[in-house]
C-alpha cells in the first residue's frame, strides 16, 4: 500500500527534457525526486480556526526527551517532506526542550509561514495553569522557545488548573489574540459544561474555542464521551485526538503492557486492558495484513474514520516511524473492518 509522496519512477515529460546521468551514476539509477510531495495537496479545515492541515499533526512530546535534537529534526524533516503542515508541542515537553527544538528547525529550514503551530499551555513549572499572569508568561516564554512571532493554535490546558475562572482566561485569551501573538484558541481538559459555558462568553465577545484536544484511540474511547461528542459536535470543533497510538502500543511493536506495582483491582485492570489489548492488536494485524499497511497506520486510519475526528496528534522516535503513520491517512477501513477492531477493543 504507497503513501504519499512521488512515484520516483516517473520518466521525464518528454524524451527530450532526459539529461544524461553525473559521473558515477549508473544509467538504471532511480531519477531524483523533485518538487512537493503528492500529501502536500492534502488538506483539511483545521474547525473554525481558520488554518488548513494535513490531516495527521506530529507531535512533539519525544523531542528532547527519548529523542535527541538531530533525530528530532530528521523526523520533522520526514513529515514536511511526505505534506505534513502542522506540529503540535507544549511548553511542559521536557521543560520545554520540545519548543526549542522545534524553534530551531522551524528557523534552518525557513518553514515558519508554511507550517501551523499548535502549541499547549498551563503545564510548565515556571508558569503553571491558566491564570492571566501567568498565561501570558507562558506565551511569551513559548514564543521565544520557538523563535516566532506566532502561535496559530494556542490549546489551553485545562487539566493543570481548576481555580482560574474560564472568564479570566477567555478575557486574558483575547488580549493575546488581538495582539497578534495567538491566532486561534483550543482546549484540553475541558468538560462539556465548560464547553458551553466558554460558547456562551464568545458571543459576548470573547474569542471561541475551536479546536479540541482529547485522549482518544480505539482503547480509550471513553475518554470522547457522549457529552463532549455532542458539544464538540454542535460547536463544530476540530478534534485531534492525542495519545493516537497509547503511547505506542498500537504500533504493535509491545505486545504487553507493563503492570508496574498495583494493588490487587488495578492488577485485575491492567490484566483486562492487556486482554484488551492483545485483541485489538491482533484485529489491526490482520487488517493491516489484508491491506498491506503496517498496525500503526491501521490505527490513524481507524480515528480519522470517526465522525468529527480532524486530525490525530501522533508522535515517532524515527523517520522510518513517521512513513508508518502517514500512510493511514491514505486508506480507508470498510465497515466490516472498522466492526471487527471495534469488538476486539471492547
Amino acid at each position: 500500500m504507497a503513501y504519499f509522496g512521488v512515484d520516483s519512477t516517473l520518466p521525464p515529460t518528454s524524451p527530450d527534457a532526459a539529461a544524461p546521468p553525473a559521473p558515477g551514476v549508473h544509467p538504471s539509477a532511480p531519477i531524483p525526486v523533485q518538487g512537493p510531495s503528492v500529501g502536500s495537496n492534502v488538506r483539511v479545515p483545521l474547525g473554525e480556526s481558520g488554518a488548513a492541515v494535513f490531516p495527521l499533526i506530529l507531535g512533539g512530546a519525544e523531542f528532547g526527551w527519548n529523542v535527541d535534537l538531530e533525530s528530532s529534526h530528521a523526523i520533522l524533516d520526514a513529515y514536511a517532506e511526505l505534506g505534513g503542515n502542522t506540529v503540535h508541542t507544549s511548553d511542559s515537553f521536557s521543560g520545554g526542550r520540545s519548543e526549542h527544538i522545534i524553534g530551531q528547525w522551524l528557523h534552518s529550514r525557513g518553514l515558519r509561514d508554511d507550517v501551523v503551530l499548535v502549541v499547549r499551555v498551563g503545564g510548565h513549572a515556571d508558569n503553571p495553569g491558566l491564570g492571566p499572569v501567568n498565561l501570558i508568561r507562558s506565551v511569551e516564554a513559548s514564543l521565544t522557545r520557538l523563535r516566532t512571532e506566532r502561535i496559530d493554535v494556542l490549546s489551553l490546558d485545562a487539566s493543570t488548573d481548576s481555580a482560574t475562572a474560564l472568564e479570566d482566561t477567555l478575557a486574558t485569551a483575547e488580549w493575546l489574540v488581538e495582539s497578534g501573538k495567538v491566532g486561534a484558541i483550543g482546549a484540553m481538559g475541558y468538560t462539556a459544561a465548560q464547553l458551553v459555558e466558554a460558547r456562551i462568553l464568545a458571543s459576548a465577545g470573547y474569542p471561541r474555542i475551536t479546536v479540541l484536544d482529547v485522549p482518544f484511540n480505539v482503547l480509550r474511547r471513553h475518554e470522547f464521551d457522549a457529552d463532549l461528542r455532542l458539544v464538540a459536535g454542535a460547536q463544530g470543533m476540530a478534534v485531534t485526538p492525542s495519545h493516537a497510538l497509547e503511547h505506542g502500543f498500537l504500533a504493535g511493536r509491545q505486545r504487553t503492557r507493563p503492570r508496574g506495582s498495583l494493588s490487587v483491582r488495578g492488577a485485575q485492570l491492567a490484566a483486562n486492558l492487556n486482554r484488551r489489548g492483545s485483541r485489538t492488536l491482533r484485529a489491526l494485524d490482520t487488517v493491516g495484513t489484508e491491506l498491506g499497511v503496517p498496525d500503526a497506520a491501521v490505527a490513524v486510519a481507524w480515528l480519522l474514520s470517526q465522525k468529527l475526528v480532524t486530525a490525530p496528534i501522533v508522535n515517532a522516535y524515527a523517520p522510518e516511524h513517521v512513513e508508518e503513520l502517514v500512510q493511514g491517512v491514505g486508506i480507508r477501513l470498510s465497515r466490516a473492518q472498522l466492526s471487527d477492531i471495534a469488538r476486539a477493543s471492547e
